[in-house]
């Protein structure tokens, strides 16, 4: 399947600190104030308050989760969530299956993943949880300095590679690139950190490519060009249909109008951001509510990544082999939402 995404130059908005929120090192157990309790019900007379795990602070989640739960909590009534900090997707599933947190922003592929005990979850399954709707497009980006002479991804072998933090979707989609091209961990020098970190690695030259599963555009890329001269590498068509064969990412055109140094389309792969809802703690009523209150207002957020959330018709990308939480799938099908 192959994804166009287009951007006006009106998104182009510079936000300082975007650094990819795929990135979501290893799980580590701690208690959340407020996190855990019995099952949720809608408008009891106390209100209900609930959390929403995000993204690294100043990142693309941190930031759109922070105006997501203003918004929840302007339209669902007796409502008030928190948006927090976390380190992302792997952490924001095992929590809300785990009733850490009531409500994430997770890549649609962990996601997935957490159901089966796949990937960075390493045998322990995850599902107590279910889809409430997509967000919006993740791109893996791999930046390179313009004046280097690096023409392709091949060109990486034997060279410093950020790859994203360890046990994260980044370094997964990084990693799923290169092998496509026949890199192992063994042909090239990984470093490990977020794409907000390593983007001043490549401007100091002290690595030669950064990579990273990104909204669209983002951030630390529009930063990067600021200070520097840098391009994006395509995949090439083989690769291309190799990685869309064996996993579950997809092909997705970054247009060249999306970034002004851009002079050319670029193929790269993607994912989809989506939020999730644990089953235990928030009941039909109160998932239908926020589904609701949430997609039904999103013209209120100013985040430019809040514009793929404004087409109601596209609610459920990214749902496909996802358990649906029974209060977005009962506005869904209300809604004709569902194929």
């Amino acid at each position: 399947m192959k994804l166009r995404v287009i951007l006006s130059s009106a998104l182009l908005v510079f936000v300082v600190g975007c650094n990819g929120d795929a990135d979501a090192p290893e799980v580590e157990d701690e208690d959340v104030p407020g996190g855990e309790g019995g099952e949720m019900e809608s408008g009891d007379e106390n209100g209900d308050s609930i959390q929403l795990g995000s993204g690294s602070t100043g990142g693309d989640y941190y930031t759109l989760g922070q105006e997501m739960a203003n918004v929840m909590n302007e339209h669902v009534d007796g409502l008030d969530v928190s948006s927090v900090a976390t380190d992302a997707s792997v952490e924001n599933i095992s929590r809300v299956s785990d009733q850490d947190l009531e409500l994430g922003m997770a890549v649609h592929i962990p996601a997935l993943q957490a159901l089966e005990g796949e990937g960075p979850f390493q045998g322990e399954v995850f599902d107590d949880f279910g889809f409430m709707g997509y967000i919006y497009p993740e791109t893996n980006q791999v930046a390179v300095d313009a004046d280097a002479g690096i023409e392709s991804i091949e060109d990486l072998e034997g060279m410093r590679i950020n790859t994203g933090l360890p046990n994260s979707t980044s370094q997964e989609a990084s990693e799923t690139v290169l092998e496509a091209y026949g890199l192992e961990i063994d042909d090239y020098e990984a470093y490990e950190e977020g794409f907000g970190d390593a983007a001043s690695f490549l401007q100091d030259g002290n690595v030669d490519a950064v990579s990273g599963l990104l909204g669209l555009p983002t951030g630390s890329i529009m930063e990067l060009d600021a200070q520097m001269n840098i391009d994006l590498l395509s995949i090439e068509p083989d690769m291309l249909d190799e990685i869309e064969e064996e996993t579950m990412y997809e092909h997705i055109v970054i247009e060249e109008d999306v970034y002004d140094f851009l002079d050319e389309d670029v193929d790269a792969i993607g994912a989809y951001a989506i939020l999730i809802g644990s089953t235990e703690d928030i009941d039909e009523e109160l998932g239908y509510d926020i589904v609701e209150g949430l997609y039904e207002n999103v013209d209120e957020m100013t985040h430019e990544q809040a514009t793929h959330m404004q087409d109601l018709e596209a609610i459920t990308t990214g749902s496909e082999g996802l358990p649906l939480h029974p209060g977005a799938e009962r506005y869904f099908e209300e809604n004709d939402l569902l194929e």
